[in-house]
């Protein structure tokens, strides 16, 4: 039987049980089932390598028989493959993903190695799904970090790098602000060329391009109890706090906005953190017919 004639009946799935004997006997017909085989497996469970596949077989079949020769069949059948192959490596890549806060919400995520991270309001956090090689995310504005034990775990922000192998960790890269707390195990801080060891209960911080050690008492982030904590911050800044969680204007022309405020508040209310905040510096505080909260001394 002609070669042209029988390799086109077995692309159609169509050989007669006369026909199948003659093609297996073909000398070629071992190698185009291994390239068949091999677009095949590509294919995978994307619908549009599917369809890339089929169309292509499709042409293939659909060739005039007059027109039919085996090198045309042969460079089709190739080209199945290469295309396949291709579109594997184009739309199985290796995912990215991107998580964005607003303000006043945070968000929960689970990382490929089951490590948790909890993204503080108006945060972004980076990484993708290959961790086979390193585990590495990426960081703008603050989030709190439960790492599982394994290899070398980044944490990368614009002003520096934070280093883990499993531990708690606290870190805020915002606002010319770089904090990081450790809560349990040991972190390293690559900042400015210069690297620093934190154990559990220490922190430090860049402010300004100022760098400053402390110490924390707590076992995790206030924030992550809906707590807002102010450690000698001027009024203003406090003020500036709340204006953006709770999205008003404040008010603070007729007061001295360099008072030094230490204390906390509950997030959620925004008649609690005014009297948190006004209370204790013999401050007052009235909303006007614009909406607008004005600060006031006590004594006015």
């Amino acid at each position: 039987m002609d070669k042209n004639y029988l390799i086109e009946k077995w692309l159609n799935n169509d050989l007669t049980a006369e026909e199948q004997k003659a093609f297996d006997a073909l000398e070629d017909n071992a190698f185009l089932k291994e390239i068949i085989q091999e677009g095949q497996r590509f294919k995978g469970q994307n619908p549009s390598k599917v369809a890339a596949f089929e169309n292509l077989e499709k042409e293939i079949v659909d060739e005039p028989k007059n027109t039919t020769s085996w090198t045309n069949i042969f460079l089709k059948v190739a080209a199945v493959f290469v295309i396949a192959f291709g579109l594997y490596f184009l739309l199985d890549k290796d995912q990215h993903n991107t998580f964005e806060t607003q303000l006043a919400q945070t968000e929960q995520i689970t990382l490929p190695d089951n490590s948790m991270v909890t993204l503080n309001e108006l945060s972004q956090l980076d990484f993708d799904d290959d961790w086979t090689t390193e585990r590495t995310v990426q960081l703008k504005g603050e989030a709190y970090f439960k790492v599982a034990k394994g290899k070398r775990f980044d944490v990368k922000t614009e002003f520096g790098t934070v280093s883990v192998l499993g531990t708690q960790f606290n870190v805020k890269a915002q606002d010319s602000i770089f904090s990081i707390i450790c809560y349990e195990g040991l972190v390293q801080v690559n900042y400015n060329n210069t690297t620093t060891k934190l154990s559990a209960g220490n922190a430090c911080r860049v402010i300004n391009g100022k760098p400053e050690a402390f110490n924390v008492a707590v076992i995790q982030p206030e924030w992550l109890q809906n707590m807002k904590v102010f450690k000698e911050a001027s009024i203003k800044d406090v003020f500036v706090a709340i204006e953006k969680y709770y999205t008003v204007k404040i008010v603070t022309d007729s007061i001295d906005n360099t008072i030094l405020f230490t204390g906390a508040f509950e997030l959620g209310n925004l008649e609690n953190a005014l009297k948190a905040t006004t209370k204790s510096l013999n401050l007052t505080y009235e909303i006007n017919s614009k909406n607008e909260v004005v600060i006031k001394n006590a004594k006015e």
